[in-house]
């Protein structure tokens, strides 16, 4: 009983501190495909708003997508680590991200009750986006981030669940990055902290080396790392976004190992944390 009550008064000064303050999730890898995890971070979520915060989900579906794709028989093509995006592709993506994936957080999010309220980036034009690349297709940027409806929600105390289809002005759809869109939701909420649930353990200065974790780095760091080849692949959009957001009002950003239960507890309310924490 005394470990239990122990991890109770170490979480009080979070749960404190950081009542009030929005924090967006971007939540995918084996978080989002392993069902007993994907349950879990329902918990943490919710766990999260009964103490005070005021989480923020933003969510892609990468795999989902491909799945589907193969079993209609389409063949995908990537460009530089991004899809390329016809209107076909396009169709399928908007299907997967708003119709299935979307819905299968929120109801996860409500079996603790009526908290989990489901959008796209078209909704209320929360995000505003263009090409990217014409030879990518419909894949965009975010040129803007409309923060009312997300306002509004977390007014009403309900917790927003993000999928990162945009538009343009024109109405066109884009599939855009999730790591990108937490980014730039983070920012445009004035979030205290950006979180990415992940497949690797957090930084590594050494790809494949779990034990070369760099467990705090500012933004000027993690730039250096980029620039000499220790940083890759897809760490790319997740390193530049949690830089970009720490140079611009997030607080902090947060790069955590979604294979762990609990991930999103133990870095909010332990003093030890997971992961990489990056500051400005």
């Amino acid at each position: 009983m005394s470990v239990k009550s122990d991890v109770l008064v170490e979480a009080l000064p979070y749960i404190q501190r950081f009542r009030g303050k929005v924090v967006v999730v971007k939540y995918g890898g084996a978080a989002m495909t392993d069902p007993d995890l994907a349950a879990l971070f329902a918990q943490d979520v919710v766990m999260m708003r009964s103490v005070g915060m005021r989480p923020v989900v933003v969510h892609g579906g990468g795999p989902q997508i491909g799945a589907l794709m193969a079993r209609l028989g389409m063949v995908p093509e990537f460009r530089e680590g991004l899809r390329v995006t016809d209107a076909e592709t396009l169709d399928v993506a908007r299907m997967v991200l708003v119709g299935r994936v979307n819905r299968d957080i929120v109801a996860a999010i409500n079996v603790h009750g009526p908290l989990a309220v489901g959008l796209s980036g078209e909704d209320a034009s929360l995000i505003t986006a263009s090409a990217r690349d014409p030879k990518l297709g419909y894949v965009g940027n975010v040129d803007a981030v409309n923060p009312g409806i997300l306002e509004r929600l977390l007014a009403e105390e309900l917790i927003p669940v993000v999928a990162t289809i945009g538009t343009d002005l024109e109405g066109q759809a884009y599939n855009i990055n999730a790591d990108t869109a937490a980014g730039a939701v983070a920012e445009a909420v004035g979030a205290e902290k950006l979180v990415y649930l992940t497949d690797v353990v957090g930084v590594l200065r050494n790809v494949g080396d779990p034990f070369s974790l760099v467990p705090t780095a500012t933004a000027d760091e993690l730039d250096t790392m980029i620039k000499d080849g220790i940083l890759t692949g897809g760490m790319i959009p997740k390193i530049t976004s949690c830089t970009h957001a720490v140079r611009n009002g997030v607080a902090r950003a947060h790069i955590l190992d979604g294979r762990v239960p609990h991930a999103l507890l133990l870095e909010m309310f332990t003093d030890d944390g997971i992961g990489t924490m990056v500051s400005a």
